[in-house]
């Protein structure tokens, strides 16, 4: 049995204070309603009201990938491990033990007796396996899960109980992708439906929520799952959730979800713009925050666009971007603006403020000198052509459009004309698969660093058409090493190329920032800076 990282190392020591820095305060407080007595202790029944700001069109944990709906179908299913958010480290959740071979590419998981999904089905290996084995055939939404098991040679039933997943290379990254809802683990029944009637029709799973109604665009409302009993390690309630119901509804105005919640129509709200923070701020309101691993908020480009495959109108863009008015300007207190591709919270995080400081002087020498003058009209020209460059963004967080509109002037002032176009959320993935686009505005969370192999790789998605290279190179070395410090090495290698090569422009990093009111207590970020709430109460 390979041993697991040692988590009091300098790494993981470094890594565990800037997730606590991050790590919520829970809300408290006194007052009641027809679910507690007020006396601070926690009680089962209630229905607590959530109001987000986009549906993503699906309601299967392993193909969503926004946020605002991983908050729901994250309830629904569980997971082989878990992640700790205060240290990163990986704990039991449906897998009570498992073993990984000396060079990470095998590993058996030892599953929990009893538990069984909301059908009546029992959790088994074969289930398992039937669940790694459908993850390639989930197509355009399930790129994430994909990634995650990608090089897959087999998963095999040892017994009932034991499955072992072997790679055709080491694979570091595998054991954290089991604590993810993209690997979520879903009943037979809901495996053998395809992808699109999952995503309509939801799945079925174990976790200690059911789905019970998905109305598109208006609400996904939950029910507490009768006999629950193997929740992960580390949540401090044993046996069923607390609650009796959530709902979650879909209010895109940032405005209105302030207004529902001081007012008391719902209980807690997601993507608290900055806007809403002094009215929220006191009273029976506590706002909750976090900033998200992963890749930061930027602009994702298509690098096989004509004007973009010079990396000089690239490099000129990244550093004509003023990251720190944007932070500061637009997104919720606290925002950092990027050091890196990666957020500072994700392990083997590089500090690259330097190659990321604004400076417009060397934006508009960088034009210059690709050939691109300055017009009548302050837009740069070469042969006959504008500089010119359409984002696409989706209206999933109050902050996207006013940070874009920044960046459109950010830009202009060296001579780059910019158009946003706003697309549905569903919309999104289809035009990033299809590369019809010049750049795309979001960012991708996860709690491991694997995200840039997922991200940028040639031989996965590539979703950015980065040109094969030396940056492959790197991406699967680091996912096959099974040295911490040299992954760590290769990881901060890598940032340093999408950086400086500008495949992609980090602008800030995501910090998820809730309101939620006083009489709701213990809503907890995980490792992923999403929620969980299995321990949640009202009263």
């Amino acid at each position: 049995m390979r041993a697991l990282p040692d988590f009091r190392t300098p790494r993981w020591a470094k890594l565990t204070a800037l997730l606590t820095t991050g790590v919520l305060l829970t809300a408290c407080g006194s007052g009641t309603d027809g679910s507690g007595t007020g006396d601070g202790r926690p009680h089962s029944g209630g229905s607590l009201t959530f109001a987000v700001g986009s549906d993503a069109g699906c309601v299967d944990p392993q193909q969503v990938g926004s946020n605002d709906t991983i908050y729901s179908v994250r309830q629904i299913v569980d997971s082989l491990t878990d992640q700790d958010p205060s240290t990163g480290k990986i704990v039991p959740w449906l897998a009570k033990s498992w073993d990984i071979s000396a060079d990470t590419t095998a590993f058996t998981f030892h599953l929990r007796p009893g538990v069984t999904f909301s059908d009546g089905s029992p959790l088994t290996a074969q289930v398992v396996k039937d669940n790694f084995d459908a993850v390639p055939k989930l197509g355009l939404l399930g790129t994430l899960a994909e990634g995650y098991l990608s090089g897959v040679e087999s998963t095999t039933v040892i017994d009932p109980l034991t499955v072992k997943v072997t790679f055709q290379q080491p694979n570091a990254q595998f054991l954290q992708a089991t604590s993810t809802h993209s690997l979520g683990i879903e009943s037979s029944a809901s495996v053998k439906k395809s992808p699109q009637q999952k995503c309509s029709d939801g799945v079925i799973g174990s976790g200690p929520f059911v789905l019970k109604q998905y109305v598109q665009n208006q609400s996904i409302t939950l029910t507490r799952r009768s006999g629950y009993a193997w929740g992960s390690s580390r949540w401090s309630k044993q046996g069923e959730a607390y609650l009796d119901q959530v709902v979650f509804k879909v209010v895109p105005e940032a405005g209105v979800r302030a207004g529902s919640l001081r007012s008391g129509q719902v209980d807690a709200i997601g993507s608290v713009g900055r806007a809403d923070e002094a009215a929220l701020k006191g009273g029976q309101v506590a706002l909750q925050r976090r900033a998200n691993p992963g890749i930061v908020f930027g602009l994702g480009f298509n690098n096989a666009r004509p004007i973009l495959k010079d990396a000089r109108v690239r490099r000129a863009i990244l550093s004509a971007v003023d990251r720190k008015q944007i932070a500061d300007t637009v997104f919720p207190t606290g925002t950092r603006a990027a050091t890196s591709v990666l957020a500072h919270t994700t392990p083997d995080y590089t500090d690259l403020a330097p190659d990321l400081a604004f400076d417009a002087a060397k934006a508009k020498s960088l034009l210059e000198g690709a050939g691109w003058r300055v017009g009548g009209d302050g837009i740069r020209v070469k042969d006959g052509q504008k500089l010119s460059l359409t984002i696409d963004w989706v209206p999933n967080a109050a902050t996207n459009q006013p940070a874009l509109e920044l960046i459109q002037q950010q830009l202009r002032s060296v001579g780059v004309q910019v158009t946003l176009k706003q697309l549905q959320l569903p919309q999104l993935s289809p035009i990033q698969q299809s590369g019809d686009y010049d750049a795309i505005w979001g960012n991708i969370t996860r709690a491991d660093p694997d995200i840039l192999r997922s991200s940028f790789s040639t031989k996965l998605a590539n979703f950015y058409r980065v040109p094969a290279g030396g940056l492959d190179t790197t991406l699967s070395a680091q996912a096959a090493t099974s040295d911490p410090a040299e992954r760590s090495r290769l990881v901060a290698q890598a940032q340093q190329s999408i950086v400086r090569d500008a495949y992609n422009v980090p602008v800030v990093e995501l910090q998820t920032q809730l309101g939620v009111s006083t009489k709701v207590h213990g809503l907890a970020f995980d490792a992923s800076s999403r929620i969980q709430l299995h321990d949640t109460w009202i009263g």
